[in-house]
């Protein structure tokens, strides 16, 4: 009896797999991604988070009560859901018809959507009116979910005046093909350690974060001071405020607390003397420490004013990505004492500066991230002009209809102009071009182009390097020659960019799977006294950057956690890292979008999972590419 071995793959095969992976994808893949997950989660998500709009001077919290009447009614405008149509053009005669690719491309239109919300209008606790209303129009991406191409079948393609072998991934603006290069960016949300390039001595050390939500952007960052104490920087905080003072108004007041909170070691514990005597007699309490911070944000304020605005401070902009309530505050805390202990661990030379040209330390930024952060500062300004016409409205005693309200073209100008110009701000420039159609190569490189957002003229000599984590996501020939050599990129053929996993079940499965939950360690310590020997030589775990507890052994929990993705119980999209040297074991565990991932065979024994068997069934379209990912394979 034989027993029937597996023939082993050659190179023929594994093209033979990529072909697959193609077939299924496309070459533009990454674009219509994240543009699908930008109309389907991230838009409502921004609508949400708005809620409900009332008047202009309800806004000011007591500002401007005093000029108001007191027998106003109490009015506001309760936001419902929101709905994207067909892709539309209006005509000169005042009606409006649908529209396809080809027409805006000959007429000089631009391809885009209406948006309409649902608004409600309640007066004293009453709906009076519900009305969908159109808020502006959208720029379609070409081949996504919103586009109607995206469901006809090749033969309709042809009917319709398109190329069915067209990738998509483009926007067209005013009859002109615009697309929206990716952008490589320092990962938003993680802590990033290094001496200080800053021209002063007083800053020996940094660790810096950018703070990321919904197109929401802050940056935080603790500094070593020459004397030895720390502080801490932030948008919108237009001073220095001592680490501690920060940590006091964050909830931890005791010493004690703050200490744990930031490590066992007893070598960073000592490291924190200076910045404990600093303050020790000015800001012992959580009182203390609002007012401190109130008294830079709004001096000469009443009290209770100036500790309001040092709350919503500590609320809304201080690392928003940790949420934007009252309860986010202890994990606050807890994310801040992780910076505060990695700037003393490279003082104390017990970790490595973060090598930023690593690719674990860069994220890719496409349309979708682009285009949620205009819309979002957009919806901003839509929702400003609401309040004052409703003030406006209200004191005049008329009526409120929501077309004297409601004006289309904020969101429409704003997203069309910054795909027809290219600008996202003063300092960010080229950020959608023209797509190259000199031939059919051209349109796939340039879809594929990867930029930097480096200055061109000076010489970034690391930033421009080949670095060992490119091998495998981008592509070691194709970048232009001279000035842009390096700071412009392509992706390797098998790239893949990952579109993002809810990070909240996965913390619930590492909870499961047996993690101690931070704050439950740091109680143990302030009970005992004593660090538990989980928190000394077990490993802190990391979800997306976060610390959130302890587990004894790393290693086992990183092979637990790969074994549940091959088994298909976890997204491919979640990766998981076990990092341990002398002084430093962390699990870092990443499921945020914009990753640069690539296929790999899975090799057990010194033998490929991956068989002929598995790519003659391919072949014959038995199974797909991803089938085999699913199944633990690739």
């Amino acid at each position: 009896m034989s027993i029937h071995k597996p023939t082993p793959i050659d190179v023929e095969d594994l093209w033979k797999v990529y072909r697959a992976m193609i077939k299924e994808m496309g070459l533009a893949r990454q674009h219509l991604d994240s543009f699908n997950d930008f109309v389907t989660e991230r838009i409502h998500k921004i609508v949400k988070s708005y809620k409900e709009i009332r008047p202009a001077w309800r806004g000011l919290a007591g500002r401007r009560r005093k000029y108001t009447p007191v027998d106003m009614e109490d009015v506001k405008i309760v936001l419902g859901e929101l709905t994207i149509g067909e892709p539309i053009v209006g005509e000169a005669e005042g009606y409006t018809h649908r529209v396809m690719p080809l027409e805006c491309r000959i007429r000089n239109l631009t391809y885009s959507a209406p948006l309409k919300l649902e608004m409600i209008l309640v007066e004293n606790g009453v709906e009076v009116h519900r009305e969908e209303v159109e808020i502006g129009e959208i720029p379609v991406m070409i081949k996504s979910k919103i586009d109607p191409l995206s469901k006809l079948s090749p033969e309709e393609y042809i009917q319709v005046g398109e190329d069915p072998y067209d990738p998509g991934g483009y926007f067209i603006i005013n009859g002109s093909e615009k697309v929206v290069v990716i952008q490589e960016d320092l990962a938003v949300n993680r802590i990033i350690v290094g001496p200080s390039t800053a021209s002063t001595a007083k800053i020996t050390h940094t660790a810096k974060v950018v703070s990321t939500v919904l197109g929401l952007r802050r940056q935080v960052i603790v500094d070593r001071m020459s004397d030895g104490s720390l502080e801490v920087t932030a948008t919108k905080l237009p001073y220095r405020i001592p680490f501690v003072v920060l940590m006091r108004a964050l909830g931890l007041e005791k010493e004690s607390e703050i200490a744990a909170a930031v490590s066992p070691d007893p070598d960073v514990q000592r490291e924190l003397m200076p910045s404990f005597e600093k303050v020790a007699i000015t800001v012992t309490t959580r009182e203390q420490a609002l007012e401190y911070i109130g008294n830079r944000l709004a001096p000469g304020q009443p009290r209770e004013v100036r500790i309001q605005r040092a709350e919503e401070f500590l609320d809304t902009q201080f690392l928003p990505h940790l949420g934007t309530t009252p309860e986010a505050r202890k994990a606050k805390a807890f994310y801040l004492a992780e910076m505060a202990n990695r700037v003393l661990q490279l003082y104390l030379g017990k970790r490595k500066p973060d090598d930023k040209d690593h690719y674990s330390n860069k994220r890719l930024r496409l349309a979708g991230d682009h285009i949620a952060e205009i819309f979002r500062e957009a919806f901003n300004n839509f929702v400003n002009h609401i309040q004052n016409q409703l003030e406006e409205l209200i004191s005049q005693r008329r009526k409120i209809r929501f077309s004297y309200l409601v004006r289309k073209d904020i969101i429409t100008d704003r997203l069309k102009t910054a795909l027809a110009t290219g600008n996202w701000g003063p300092e960010r420039t080229g950020i959608s071009q023209a797509l190259d159609r000199t031939n059919w190569i051209s349109l796939l490189s340039h879809l594929r182009r990867v930029v930097s957002p480096l200055s061109r003229g000076q010489a970034h000599f690391e930033a421009r390097d080949l670095h060992g984590t490119h091998w495998g996501r981008l592509c070691p020939f194709e970048t232009p020659e001279g000035i842009n050599c390096g700071l412009v990129k392509n992706l390797a053929l098998m790239a893949y960019i990952s579109v993002g996993v809810d990070e909240g079940e996965v913390e619930e499965l590492l909870y499961k799977l047996g993690v101690v939950k931070l704050e439950d360690v740091i109680k143990e310590v302030l009970e005992t006294g004593t660090p538990p020997e989980l928190m000394v030589n077990g490993a802190k775990v990391f979800l997306n950057g976060k610390p959130v507890g302890y587990y004894p052994d790393g290693n086992e929990l990183a092979e637990k956690i790969r074994e549940l993705r091959r088994s298909g119980k976890l997204s491919f999209e979640v990766n998981v890292a076990y990092i341990r040297d002398e002084h430093v074991r962390e699990v870092y565990i990443n499921t945020d979008e914009g990753r640069l991932l690539r296929p790999l065979v899975r090799v057990v024994d010194g033998k490929p999972l991956l068989t002929k068997e598995h790519v003659e069934k391919l072949e014959k379209g038995e199974i797909t590419f991803w089938d085999l990912v699913k199944t633990g394979v690739i």
